[in-house]
């Protein structure tokens, strides 16, 4: 609901500033008797979750690594020692299609962040492990990253930030879909970009 309808879908638009509570108010007059409670809901996190992503692409760029990189390597990070996972894990964990995930790692084993090796857990299964390299590399990103993030959220109180993480918890939960399959929610199916978070 931009106050830009019509600009050029190709060019980066920036995040319209209409007040959300005017433009609920609006489609209330305009169209009696539909619900826009959502509307002061939605927008601002539409409007933060752009002006997030927009940050974080900026933020990995003068970083010198690319999201999907950043992804693979945090994984397989955050899983603890030995520091490894199989292809189907990483599948599991980030979210993406397992095509993506081969070519993920891929990249990072040429750009030596990365190798494949015997599994720790089997020795029949194959596993991807973080090389020292790779190591040294998404520890260094990812302090960089979370320090700069914290600053975002400065503005909120400890107790602010622990009562919306609650309730952003509670939404994303009923909107995706769960690893059973089930059809609990809307349905929304969440695309990978789990960075540094853990998606099981």
């Amino acid at each position: 609901m931009s106050n830009r309808e019509g600009a050029d879908d190709d060019q980066a638009d920036p995040v319209p500033t209409w007040p959300v509570a005017d433009i609920a108010a609006a489609w209330h007059r305009e169209l009696p008797g539909v619900r826009t409670d959502s509307i002061e809901i939605i927008t601002p996190l539409w409007r933060i979750g752009k002006l997030l992503a927009d940050d974080r692409r900026r933020t990995l760029a003068g970083l010198g690594i690319d999201p999907s990189t950043l992804d693979l390597l945090a994984v397989i990070r955050r899983a603890g020692p030995p520091y490894e996972l199989t292809t189907r894990e990483i599948t599991r964990r980030t979210l993406v299609t397992a095509g993506a995930v081969s070519q993920r790692v891929a990249r990072a084993e040429q750009a030596g962040l990365v190798q494949r090796a015997r599994s720790a857990a089997s020795r029949r299964a194959i596993a991807v492990r973080l090389t020292p390299a790779g190591h040294a590399r998404i520890e260094a990103t990812v302090r960089q990253l979370l320090e700069h993030e914290a600053d975002l959220i400065a503005a909120l109180t400890p107790g602010e930030r622990g009562t919306l993480a609650g309730v952003l918890s509670r939404l994303l939960g009923s909107l995706s879909v769960p690893d059973s399959g089930g059809d609990d929610g809307p349905g929304l199916v969440l695309d990978g970009g789990e960075v540094l978070g853990p998606a099981e």
